[in-house]
């Protein structure tokens, strides 16, 4: 069931893991290993306890599939909005902190940069890592992503459907930034 989202006009608000945006970085070895040991993992404590307490030992793997899912999943993500708040890289901040999206495509290179600008007075949290400032990236938290995996009109779409209505997408050209549309 749909409820009125005064925050984003008077569309209906979905709110659901599978409503958001998101970019992921590329499957990586390490990362595989990390999912397939995990997976190897489980399925040998399930043996391990059908065999020591009699006790049934897919319990124990389909308890532990979401789990796996989601922590194979949230190494991958690099940029995230959804109905929680915004997440850039390994940074978690909440819709009132955020002012604008912003996005450079830098000339040189494979990669598109997405930041994010902050509401006066909000800090990023303590102990989060914040990349070294980049040229053509106006926004402090930023990250860069494949340009393959980014699109800007689906970002556009998703903002304007879940994001609060304050919050702006921006293209920061070397020319300035506007608003994109």
């Amino acid at each position: 069931m749909s409820v009125p989202n005064p925050r984003s006009g008077n569309q209906p608000a979905r709110r659901g893991r599978w409503e958001r945006f998101k970019v992921t970085r590329p499957f990586s070895p390490q990362d595989l290993a990390g999912l397939w040991g995990s997976i190897l993992g489980v399925v040998a404590l399930a043996l391990v306890l059908g065999w020591a307490l009699d006790m049934k030992g897919g319990v124990v793997i389909v308890a532990a599939i979401p789990f796996i899912s989601s922590w194979f999943d949230s190494r991958r993500i690099l940029f995230q909005f959804d109905a929680a708040g915004v997440r850039v890289a390994d940074v978690l901040l909440p819709w009132n902190d955020v002012t604008q999206f912003v996005v450079a495509t830098p000339e040189s290179g494979e990669h598109v940069l997405i930041g994010v600008r902050l509401r006066q007075g909000a800090t990023v949290p303590a102990g989060t890592g914040v990349r070294p400032a980049h040229p053509a990236m106006p926004a402090p938290l930023h990250v860069a992503v494949q340009r393959d995996k980014f699109d800007l009109d689906k970002m556009l779409t998703k903002a304007r459907k879940y994001a609060p209505s304050h919050v702006q997408v921006v293209v920061a050209e070397p020319t300035g930034e506007r608003v994109a549309s």
